[in-house]
């Protein structure tokens, strides 16, 4: 499984997340402690807003520990804005256009989870896109797919409904075509505004997410960045984050019903 951080907030320099802290993303490429792999060396990358509607990305195949520019980046990018991602791939061969955060137009997205069966299930998948959403495909990873097909849904409208609707039809597929489903998936993704996280399985065994503030903002995490257990609220399974001006929202999350009324999480303050 991979480990991501994302922030939302006043700008903050990224080595805040992803260099700086005693168990900071790049730390956890090498020693995660809450997934099943501990080790995340199949790539990363980088995606963050500054003063254009499309974000900025860096993205290699390197183990992020073994990258000498990332370090040197994250000193330098101050954003408002942003994602990263260390890969543990169990999908896709590890390749810069499997890396994560994918980006169309203004939007960004990363992902930590698996749809069972996918590559009986891919072809089907991709049929759905239009054109120019099937030709934005660069890589072969379930992620991507599940991202293009949110935006073939209408993420840029609803975001929460598009990424409802994209399971939804992922969760019929695998059950018409495999007999069974199983889609496990933490996510993020944002419009360069608002950032939104999701937190849902099938079988309750969604990959972990936790939401803490840090500074004037919020930070988004796979799995606390220090060792203060009190900083740090896990969102829980079948959720919705949506974090923007107002704060932080979250929300239960099920693609085969209508979306419900926000139910308060305590965040630390």
């Amino acid at each position: 499984m991979c480990r991501w951080a994302a922030y939302r907030g006043e700008p903050l320099y990224l080595e805040e997340l992803v260099s700086s802290p005693a168990h900071s993303l790049i730390e956890q490429s090498h020693c995660a402690t809450r997934a099943k792999t501990a080790t995340n060396g199949d790539g990363f990358g980088i995606a963050w807003y500054g003063d254009h509607p499309e974000p900025g990305r860096y993205r290699d195949t390197l183990p992020a520990w073994s990258d000498c520019n990332l370090k040197s980046l994250a000193r330098q990018i101050r954003s408002p804005l942003f994602l990263a991602h260390v890969r543990a791939a169990t999908g896709g061969g590890t390749r810069r256009d499997n890396c994560h955060p994918f980006v169309f137009s203004n939007w960004s997205f990363m992902h930590n989870g698996q749809i069972a069966g996918f590559e009986r299930l891919r072809r089907s998948m991709e049929a759905m896109l239009d054109d120019d959403l099937f030709n934005a495909r660069g890589g072969t990873t379930d992620s991507e797919l599940m991202f293009l097909l949110a935006l073939q849904f209408g993420l840029r409208q609803t975001p929460i409904a598009a990424m409802s609707e994209m399971i939804r039809f992922v969760e019929s597929l695998s059950e018409n075509i495999l007999g069974s489903t199983l889609v496990r998936y933490t996510a993020a993704f944002s419009d360069g505004n608002a950032l939104y996280a999701i937190r849902y399985a099938t079988d309750r065994k969604a990959p972990t997410l936790y939401a803490s503030p840090v500074g004037n903002g919020y930070c988004l995490v796979s799995e606390p960045l220090n060792d203060d257990v009190d900083a740090w609220a896990e969102i829980p399974d079948g959720s919705a984050v949506t974090l923007t001006d107002s704060g932080l929202d979250v929300a239960p999350f099920q693609p085969l019903v209508a979306p419900a009324k926000s139910a308060p999480v305590a965040i630390p303050a």
